[in-house]
């Protein structure tokens, strides 16, 4: 596979990052980060799925910017502990999925995709736990989550039902003026 045909690599995602870009990317990673801190009532109901997933739609690999803003700010204001690992890679899981199904246009497939990942997000966090600790910590860990793992599920499906396609269309009309 040549640099050209790689999934993630689009005519775009040659060029370096400009100015404006990196601006925007800025802003995508703290907006993110507010908007969690704004939704942090709610037991595990949070946008971040939904903007990461439009994220890799929109900027292709170029998601990864607004993506990892977002988690320094997580690391700057939480610390550094055991979840801080799982924040290293989980991200990368909606974002993939959602680069190779960016093709899709309606919002209940969008929808679906984002509440697997709430339902699934203990279990793609545990290994972590299972590392550190053992077979029965990671396990436990992530059963004892699984209540969580449920509102996650809801919260993310009722959000990328009702926000996916029109903010996709927003983001995409301000990335192509950032581009000009």
């Amino acid at each position: 596979m040549t640099a050209t045909s790689s999934p993630w690599c689009t005519r775009l995602d040659k060029r370096r990052l400009t100015l404006a870009e990196t601006a925007l990317f800025g802003i995508l990673g703290g907006m993110t980060f507010l908007a969690k801190l704004v939704m942090a009532g709610l037991p595990n109901i949070e946008p971040v799925s939904l903007l990461v997933m439009l994220f890799a739609v929109t900027f292709g690999r170029k998601a990864l910017y607004p993506i990892y803003a977002y988690v320094l700010l997580e690391f700057v204001l939480y610390g550094i502990n055991l979840w801080s690992v799982n924040y290293l890679y989980i991200w990368l899981i909606p974002a993939v999925a959602a680069w190779l199904l960016r093709g899709m246009t309606h919002p209940l497939g969008w929808a679906l995709l984002s509440g697997a990942f709430g339902l699934l997000f203990g279990l793609l966090c545990a290994p972590v736990y299972v590392v550190t600790g053992d077979w029965a910590f990671g396990v436990s860990w992530w059963i004892s989550g699984i209540p969580y793992d449920l509102a996650h599920c809801a919260g993310n499906f009722v959000l990328a039902l009702t926000l996916f396609v029109p903010l996709r269309r927003l983001l995409g009309r301000l990335y192509s003026r950032t581009l000009r």
